[in-house]
């Protein structure tokens, strides 16, 4: 917001962003159309030409000089960015002008400008984040005024399904006409969304996963001499794909990058994940100092607390509340860069439940873990296994390719198998004193329930039988290698000893013979 606008009155500046696409013979009869009793109430009028190749900027600019009207920029890009690309924009530069409340209108006349007070009428009121005009709420109306039989049936099937995959219950997906909040705008990535016309069902989804309020208002339906330059077809194959897109995303699957991914990660007791299987480990532990490794929001380290332990988390990200779950204390810290200073040492576990995975060089770290560790302290770790039978058939189709979290997970650096994880925490210093194979996660997938739990049985069936193909990850106690012995009465490092060892000779280290 700009400074002149920072201290807010108590009317919201409003905006009308006009998005245009040749619509010359269009655009100023739209714009006449704003009740005149409303203008007054515009702070300012956005009209952005998407490279027409007809005069509509012109159009534009003479409508904006009439005496009377509200203040107006005009804005032709030189290239076409799209109806999603031109909306991009519109919102970038609302938010730039300090604009509280912004409507989308569309320059042909599609939607009736009459309505404008009524579509910021609960922004104003705080009712909600956005405003849609909705051509189906009195659903024979929109037959009524012109909407062909086949878009009538193809925006009520389609509405149908978006909302069965999404959970919503909005009576059209697919109308243009909007208002939107400036605020709640600025806190969705709307800038990595698609620049075609399936922009308007991203937000929505990105609307519907931040638990943001959208309203509906009814409004005519409007079809005259405009050019329709949507493909249907390919519309309609759009707008589902994204739809399921984001479902599959939230189970784990695909990338998704138009929508953010959740910075905590989300524990769930009993559910067979590794952090499941670790936590079960640790209750048949005496109670110690623990140092949780990727400690996310503290939900680990709060059952951990429940069961007697003193935890000390790490993370690279600091979440609400961890401090308050962490007893020991909560230290903020690139791993890529190593455990952080001031950490302390003699712990008696080490928690590292789906990380080393994320670390380019993961010897190091665990090198540095066995430091803090008390000498016959143990190190509870877990990764994922690359040799699962969902990875091997991702490269062997050649359709490898990245996850929202799981196996494939896009942030991972490393990929293990049983044999790689064996040679890697021996490399960096440890005995494994089991190593163990968690069944696929097919309550995450399904979201529990009959076939979730037949379909978990088989998987840990499967598990058992051949670890290697069906085991989804690798949950392994790790212990110090021969951490000390006794020489003359005193207790002296190993691994001190055979670091001596290969001193150079001219070195001025002296030489320990065992």
């Amino acid at each position: 917001m700009t400074e002149g606008h920072s201290s807010r009155s108590s009317s919201p500046r409003i905006g009308i962003l006009v998005v245009a696409y040749n619509a010359e013979a269009t655009l100023e009869k739209t714009l006449d159309r704003i009740p005149a009793d409303f203008r007054p109430r515009i702070a300012e009028i956005l009209i952005l030409d998407d490279a027409s190749h007809d005069a509509t900027f012109t159009a534009g600019c003479r409508w904006s000089q009439l005496d009377g009207m509200p203040p107006t920029v005009v804005m032709r890009h030189t290239k076409n960015l799209g109806y999603g690309g031109n909306q991009k924009a519109g919102y970038a530069l609302a938010a730039e002008r300090g604009l509280d409340i912004v409507v989308l209108l569309h320059g042909d006349g599609q939607y009736a400008p009459e309505l404008l007070p009524r579509m910021v009428e609960p922004l104003e009121r705080g009712e909600c984040d956005a405003v849609f005009g909705s051509r189906m709420m009195r659903p024979r109306d929109a037959l009524r005024g012109g909407m062909p039989l086949y878009k009538w049936l193809g925006n009520r099937v389609l509405t149908r399904l978006e909302n069965a995959l999404l959970g919503s219950d909005l009576t059209e997906f697919h109308s243009g006409y909007r208002a939107y909040s400036v605020d709640a705008l600025r806190r969705l990535p709307v800038e990595r969304n698609t620049d075609a016309f399936d922009f308007d069902t991203q937000i929505i989804v990105q609307m519907a996963d931040a638990g943001m309020r959208i309203r509906e208002i009814p409004i005519p339906t409007y079809y005259g001499d405009e050019i329709c330059y949507v493909n249907g077809m390919r519309y309609a194959k759009d707008v589902v794909k994204d739809v399921l897109e984001y479902r599959l995303a939230k189970k784990g699957f695909g990338t998704c990058g138009w929508i953010p991914k959740p910075v905590e990660y989300a524990f769930k007791e009993g559910d067979g994940s590794s952090h499941a299987v670790i936590l079960d480990r640790m209750r048949d532990l005496p109670p110690g100092r623990v140092l949780d490794v990727g400690c996310s929001g503290g939900a680990f380290a709060e059952r951990l607390e429940a069961l007697g332990h003193t935890v000390t988390g790490i993370d690279c990200v600091e979440v609400e509340g961890v401090r308050d779950r962490c007893s020991g204390g909560f230290f903020l810290a690139d791993l890529e860069e190593g455990l952080p200073e001031g950490i302390g040492e003699g712990y008696d576990y080490v928690v590292a439940g789906d990380v080393i995975e994320h670390l380019s060089r993961p010897e190091r770290l665990l090198a540095e873990v066995r430091g803090a560790l008390r000498p016959d302290g143990h190190v509870l770790l877990s990764v994922p296994n690359f040799g699962h039978w969902y990875s091997r058939l991702r490269v062997a189709l050649g359709i490898f390719d990245y996850d929202r979290r799981g196996i494939l997970d896009e942030t991972h650096l490393r990929f293990f198998s049983r044999a790689s994880l064996r040679r890697t925490v021996r490399a960096a210093g440890y005995d494994v004193l089991s190593l163990s194979a968690t069944g696929a996660p097919f309550w995450s997938v399904l979201g529990g329930g009959p076939l979730s739990t037949v379909l978990g049985g088989v998987s840990k069936l499967l598990t058992r039988l051949r670890p290697t193909l069906f085991g989804y990850q690798y949950v392994a106690l790790l212990t110090p290698h021969a951490a000390r012995t006794i020489i003359a009465g005193e207790h002296i490092d190993v691994q001190d000893i055979l670091n001596r060892q290969f001193v150079p000779v001219d070195s001025a280290a002296p030489r320990v013979g065992v």
